[in-house]
């Protein structure tokens, strides 16, 4: 059963293992479906989450932590064209951008024993092969004061290499995009909401500029696309009501 993401539970403990690349642990994934395969990962495994994965992680895990990384900013600059928006309208879903002094905010699961190669399995295909992601390890810092060391996580970046990056735009733009596009995991609109909600409920004390600017931006627009939806339908009523 998937554990409640924000109400860590202590999982039994596992044996220690050594040492495993994420080739090893995607062994029935082709090689160039493995990106960042070369990565050493000793159980148990730590995997941040600061999009979508902080609210549905999707996977079987031991225990979560709120915390933040350094080092990078969260933008919404990777494109979408299968979660949260489609060939003919991309959605708009963040990825990280090294940024020295800045931290990003997110969950990160632990993942032991069978976990872990389900679950690398499952993230291989939602953020690797369909968001078109890489690997990295980063130190993941425990929100709650007595979380000790940083601990050593896997996460997924979209660097402008990759063929689905959209890049830098205005947070009027972003949230314009965001607002027409839907993909097979729901709404855009959905997906900044609830992470904007993250972040606002879990990480008070945390400043994400982008990511409110760009809620900001899209509480402003749409009673605009409303205001002019219902407009359209009054006067094509009028009209209707003229021709009769």
């Amino acid at each position: 059963m998937k554990r409640d993401p924000q109400r860590p539970e202590e999982g039994p403990s596992w044996p220690e293992q050594p040492p495993a690349t994420l080739a090893s642990l995607l062994s029935s994934s082709a090689p160039e479906e493995a990106e960042g395969a070369e990565l050493k990962l000793t159980p148990p495994v730590w995997i941040f989450g600061y999009g979508s994965l902080v609210w549905r992680p999707g996977f079987e895990f031991t225990s979560s932590k709120v915390g933040f990384i350094r080092g990078y900013s969260r933008r919404f600059w990777q494109g979408d064209t299968f979660h949260r928006g489609n060939e003919r309208m991309p959605g708009r879903v963040v990825t990280l951008l090294e940024d020295c002094g800045a931290c990003t905010w997110g969950v990160a699961y632990e993942v032991r024993g069978e976990q872990i190669a389900a679950s690398l399995k499952y993230l291989n295909m939602r953020e690797a092969v369909l968001g078109g992601y890489d690997t990295k390890l980063v130190k993941f810092h425990p929100q709650e004061k007595d979380g000790g060391e940083p601990i050593l996580a896997l996460v997924y970046i979209a660097t402008p290499q990759n063929p689905s990056y959209l890049g830098p735009a205005s947070e009027e733009d972003i949230a314009a995009q965001i607002i027409v596009s839907s993909g097979c995991a729901g709404h855009n609109i959905e997906y900044l909401l609830r992470l904007a909600d993250f972040m606002r409920y879990f990480c008070p004390q945390a400043e994400d500029k982008h990511l409110f600017s760009i809620e900001e931006a899209l509480i402003s627009i749409l009673p605009c696309l409303y205001y002019t939806e219902d407009s359209l339908d009054e006067t094509a009523s009028v009209s209707q009501k003229s021709k009769s």
